[in-house]
């Protein structure tokens, strides 16, 4: 049985930036006491936030999530500017036997992304593949990435090897429930239990069903969604968790 997390981080910092949260972060993330996190929004570098904040990390955000916990680790950088950069990042408890970003950028000012990786599981034969993805704003733009995303797994995922699926879709009106999840066999963890992804922004009262989980050869278990007050202090969005197992013959 494994735990996965999903959560966009928000870069670290409070809504509209106004407060430091990473440090809070890592120690909500250790309460889920997740074996794979899957994070949008991690601030690799930034110049400006470093100089303004006396106790920001001293190491990439992804790094400084992961420290003591997650001893493997992945991240893909969508975004670059002149004080850093942020993107995805994947951590992990088991090793990272590769990664690697692939694009999906379809506005020029919105740069997007998707982070691969094959993880070695214990009790799981194949290797696990991981996509950390965080798709467009704009609902013209997520249906092409809805194409790019399957394209890439049909190329890149054995069709026998365990397969998760997680992050910011942005997909209020369940575009990918219908028209991507069912050609490629992905179930989303919490639809399966209760028939709908689960509402997971804004985080303090979460409206829209934005952040997901899928899953494809796994078994959703259980599925918790992390929101409220104490949650939305850290970040616009709520955390996902989900116990998956290996599915039974």
């Amino acid at each position: 049985m494994l735990t996965i997390a999903t959560w966009n981080i928000h870069k670290g910092l409070s809504q509209f930036n106004r407060r430091l949260t990473v440090h809070e972060l890592r120690e909500r993330l250790r309460q889920i006491d997740a074996d794979i996190v899957f994070l949008q929004e991690v601030q690799g570098a930034h110049a400006g936030h470093a100089a303004r904040h006396e106790n920001w990390p001293q190491v990439p955000q992804h790094e400084f999530l992961a420290e003591g916990v997650w001893p493997n680790h992945a991240y893909g950088r969508n975004v670059a500017h002149d004080l850093g950069h942020h993107g995805n990042a994947i951590l992990s408890r088991f090793p990272i036997l590769q990664s690697r970003r692939h694009d999906i950028t379809r506005l020029r000012f919105e740069k997007r992304g998707l982070l691969f990786c094959e993880i070695d599981v214990p009790g799981i034969s194949r290797p696990l593949a991981c996509i950390c993805a965080h798709l467009s704003l704009f609902g013209r733009s997520r249906r092409r990435q809805y194409e790019m995303l399957a394209r890439f797994i049909a190329e890149n995922v054995d069709p026998e090897s365990p397969l998760v699926v997680a992050g910011d879709f942005n997909d209020w009106g369940g575009v990918a429930q219908r028209a991507f999840a069912p050609h490629l066999g992905l179930v989303e963890v919490f639809a399966h239990q209760m028939a709908k992804p689960t509402k997971s922004f804004p985080a303090a009262l979460p409206m829209l069903r934005l952040d997901r989980i899928y899953v494809r050869g796994l078994a959703p278990l259980s599925c918790t969604v992390h929101s409220g007050p104490a949650w939305a202090a850290l970040s616009d969005h709520a955390a996902l968790s989900a116990r998956i197992g290996m599915l039974t013959s």
